[in-house]
């Protein structure tokens, strides 16, 4: 009887991350986003049926949204990892239209990542082939935790339009597929993060300058997706304070500047900031706000919080090979959510080890959680 009712006040405890989700476009059936993870499990960048069965299994494990993995946009310098899907050519494309149909199937809605690393390399890595000259703003390259060093050339202004075309043209194939929006990743250290860095990006043309002016290339691509679509296309956007090449990098360091780098990304048609944190209870410029709650509080926007959610090792520890034991800290984040911090809520490698983490929760059933194990990267389930 005491486990029933401990169950029972579980279960209530979290249904404010099930109500409903409504905004132009996008209407969800509760708060739960499944974030996007990289994977690496399709061959030549093709998607197979295994690929359209793990992110079905998720929808029917009860998440709301599914953000899909980085997906390369068709630009050669685009990628690094040669077995991550691409978000072009007829066999991707068609992989993709069957993962949107499975996940439609099972009552899910689901966007795309559009990815472009830039002058990152992963160390070991193979890099994809004929990849070409990297584009970024001052060509400065560094891999994971090392910290960026001048080794090529900046891109030229042709160059980087080229890649915006790339983005384009991805979300354009989004849309007429079915997909319920596009996420663009401009967080991680990765080429939109590489454009908003003061580290990275030393131009003094039009995609240089201050940290407002460091946001043209991005806002540029945005508007010309909002063309290109439709009015109510969702338009998420992935930021972070924390960088692949500096894990305590700081975009902003005051609520000033934070203002500066959103204002001009949610006025060029953002629709949702996805704020990206090692720890999502952490918070900005010495308050009790985390960064999704500043953004949300400063543009108006809605926001996704992630980090760490339901689990003890943040993602750079299981990067570098760490498990992590799960963590009640559902409490934390209600009462985040509960305050109107931010709108949605983002769990990463939590869903790797358990496709059923909404169901749990929603039943309350935190101490069934399944701890995070770094094995679970080797397969799809």
């Amino acid at each position: 009887m005491v486990e029933q009712i401990g169950e029972m006040g579980g279960a209530a405890k979290a249904q404010p991350l099930f109500q409903p989700f409504e905004m132009p476009g996008l209407s969800l059936t509760n708060r739960i986003v499944m974030a996007p993870m990289t994977r690496s499990f399709s061959p030549a960048g093709v998607p197979g049926l295994d690929v359209a069965a793990y992110y079905r299994r998720r929808a029917e494990g009860g998440v709301g949204l599914i953000i899909t993995e980085g997906t390369w946009v068709p630009h050669p310098s685009a990628s690094n990892l040669p077995n991550a899907p691409c978000f072009y050519g007829e066999d991707a494309l068609a992989g993709w239209s069957h993962v949107a149909d499975e996940v439609h199937a099972a009552g899910g809605k689901i966007i795309p990542q559009l990815w472009h690393v830039g002058q990152i390399e992963r160390a070991g890595a193979a890099t994809a082939p004929n990849r070409g000259q990297r584009i970024g703003p001052s060509g400065m390259v560094g891999s994971m935790g090392a910290p960026p060093t001048a080794q090529e050339r900046p891109s030229t202004v042709a160059e980087i339009e080229a890649v915006g075309e790339a983005y384009v043209t991805a979300a354009i194939s989004a849309y007429r597929l079915g997909f319920d929006g596009v996420e663009l990743h401009a967080a991680h250290g990765y080429l939109f993060d590489q454009f908003f860095w003061h580290v990275t990006n030393l131009r003094d043309d039009i995609y240089g300058g201050d940290l407002a002016a460091r946001t043209q290339f991005a806002a540029d691509v945005v508007r010309n997706i909002r063309a290109n679509t439709s009015p109510t296309f969702p338009i998420v956007l992935r930021i972070s304070q924390w960088k692949q090449q500096d894990y305590g990098a700081k975009l902003a360091e005051t609520p000033q500047s934070l203002e500066a780098l959103l204002a001009p990304l949610a006025d060029a048609g953002v629709d949702i900031f996805h704020c990206s944190q090692r720890r999502f209870w952490e918070g900005e410029f010495g308050t009790d706000l985390n960064l999704a709650g500043w953004a949300k509080k400063l543009t108006g926007k809605p926001t996704i919080t992630v980090g760490s959610v339901t689990l003890k090792q943040d993602l750079i520890a299981s990067l570098h090979g760490a498990a992590s034991e799960t963590a009640k800290n559902l409490d934390q984040l209600l009462a985040l959510f509960e305050r109107g911090d931010f709108d949605l809520v983002a769990v990463g490698r939590a869903l790797i080890v358990d496709p059923d983490w909404p169901i749990k929760v929603k039943a309350g059933f935190e101490n069934e959680l399944l701890p995070y194990s770094p094995e679970a990267l080797q397969r799809l389930l």
